[in-house]
């Protein structure tokens, strides 16, 4: 069984899900830099959805440069993680400020944020 799944409920297209679904493997350690991915067909008979979904994500996450793809071989993980995680890094900023500017404008005080933050940062360790 592969660790790659999508949610066939959830309103993400599911070529997305995929694709979000790899790079969180690759960003966590889970997929390896020369890992081989599962073929197209054996992955959409796994998860039941058509080959083409999965060739759709394939391409999109080879053009994004983070998998690259071997004729005759199969897909594997590049080894470019770094790129991948400050690609990651600054969405996920862009993301945050975008969220503490709507609670300031929701009235969110400032010792509210920087709690959630504290408590974020102390449930990692």
């Amino acid at each position: 069984m592969s660790v790659i799944s999508v949610d066939i409920r959830d309103r993400k297209p599911i070529y997305e899900q995929l694709i979000d679904n790899i790079k969180s493997l690759v960003l966590h350690g889970v997929l390896k830099p020369g890992d081989q991915l599962p073929g197209v067909r054996t992955l959409a008979s796994e998860l039941a959805i058509n080959p083409n979904t999965i060739q759709k994500s394939y391409t999109e996450l080879e053009r994004c440069g983070i998998i690259y793809t071997l004729k005759g071989r199969g897909s594997f993980v590049a080894d470019n993680i770094g790129e991948l995680s400050k690609i990651q890094l600054e969405h996920s900023l862009a993301e945050l400020n975008t969220a503490l500017l709507a609670a300031h404008d929701a009235g969110a005080s400032k010792s509210t944020v920087l709690t959630m933050i504290d408590s974020i940062w102390r449930d990692e360790n």
